[in-house]
């Protein structure tokens, strides 16, 4: 294995519980959204407040947390932008992520001790405007979406952190620039208003039955974490700032024993087939490695037929562990019933795999099967189960 600074997993995290989760199952840094200026205007994001609690949590681990700052900026959006850069520096942020020149020059100025990161809404292709930000000051770039492995890999070449999208939600057009949803919903899609028009379903004649879609399939590279190590990519961002923390929990535990049996000389094929079982029940799109590869084609998007149907796979919120009487009190989300093959696993990357026996409610009496989500419910479970751990259905 190449002999680079280790690489990083970056999470998303749409609010702070979220956040606590992503770090707690694995992720090295995280980024946010504030209540202004971000692309996921739909998140809960953060406050100044929400923030610095944020940063206190993540340093106390050892661990990062970067702000996205990455809208379009028109003129009226610049008003109140250096008085809330000054706040969110005071509240601890590492880095911010960035796409207008203007507000990376002012940040490198003005806040020398902070790292801006250029932003995937920039669509960085090529070297060249590589090397121009380094010049700027910039520390890390996060390049256009719709590239190859190759083209990455000179990108690396000029000494700067490039960071590279393995997992989640691929935008049907270059990197974010799309107007779309302006035009068909009145909502600006690169000052925060998506409304995802892409996954749309448009007549295309008068029956009913025969409909158009052009959203992509998701992205996941579990396969290819090697590879980028290898080539030298500093960090590895996961997209979804609104997902659940279910999401969360399972995204960033699978990839963090992905990449920590690459650099223990441990990956195997069955541990890597498993992880990818893993995160592909996760999800409710199908998914594919886009351009690392080659040149994304028509079986990396829908068109018609396209199904997104809920996961029930998560069962349970872990809440409390008595050691005494190996009792473990759970947070119902999803039915179960005794005999059902479940598993649990922990923010430390352990797993346990068991039949359910008997259920209990709250007072220890048995109930029969668990059909209401968040009722408070008891299992009786030999081995120690860490707070914050999620059951779910086994994974072969």
């Amino acid at each position: 294995m190449k002999k680079n600074k280790r690489i990083e997993l970056l999470s998303p995290a749409g609010d702070l519980g979220r956040l606590k989760i992503a770090l707690l199952y694995g992720a090295d840094a995280v980024y946010i959204g504030g209540r202004e200026y971000s692309l996921r205007a739909n998140a809960t994001n953060f406050s100044i407040e929400e923030i610095k609690e944020a940063c206190s949590f993540a340093h106390a681990l050892g661990k990062r947390v970067y702000q996205t700052v990455n809208i379009v900026f028109h003129n009226e959006d610049i008003d109140g932008i250096y008085d809330y850069l000054e706040k969110a520096v005071d509240a601890g942020i590492d880095a911010f992520i960035v796409s207008d020149p203007f507000i990376i020059s002012y940040i490198r100025k003005n806040f020398p001790n902070v790292e801006v990161h250029v932003s995937t809404q920039n669509s960085t292709t090529n070297v060249e405007t590589v090397k121009f930000f380094q010049k700027e000051g910039v520390s890390r770039v996060v390049p256009a979406r719709e590239l190859s492995k190759e083209e990455i890999k000179e990108l690396v070449g000029t000494g700067c952190d490039i960071e590279v999208f393995i997992h989640g939600a691929m935008c049907t057009f270059f990197s974010g620039r799309c107007t779309l949803s302006n035009y068909l919903t009145n909502r600006d899609s690169n000052r925060g208003g998506c409304s995802q028009v892409c996954r749309f379903a448009f007549d295309i004649d008068s029956d009913d039955n025969h409909k158009f879609t052009m959203a992509t399939k998701d992205l996941n590279m579990a396969e290819h974490i090697k590879d980028m190590i290898e080539i030298g990519v500093a960090s590895l961002k996961v997209e979804g700032r609104m997902r659940s923390h279910y999401y969360l929990a399972t995204v960033m535990s699978s990839y963090r024993k992905i990449i920590d049996a690459c650099y223990d000389g441990t990956l195997t094929d069955e541990l890597l087939e498993r992880q990818k079982r893993i995160l592909s029940r996760v999800a409710n799109r199908e998914n594919s490695t886009h351009y690392f590869t080659h040149m994304a084609d028509e079986n990396d998007q829908y068109y018609t037929g396209r199904q997104e149907l809920s996961n029930q796979d998560f069962l349970a919120y872990v809440l409390d562990y008595d050691k005494e009487n190996h009792i473990v009190t759970i947070s119902e989300r999803n039915y179960f019933e005794p005999g059902t093959e479940v598993e649990i696993f922990m923010p430390s990357g352990k797993e346990i795999s068991f039949v359910v026996d008997k259920i209990y409610n709250e007072n220890m009496e048995v109930v029969e099967k668990a059909c209401h989500p968040e009722e408070i419910l008891k299992l009786k479970v030999d081995e120690m189960i860490e707070p914050s751990s999620m059951m779910r259905i086994r994974v072969e």
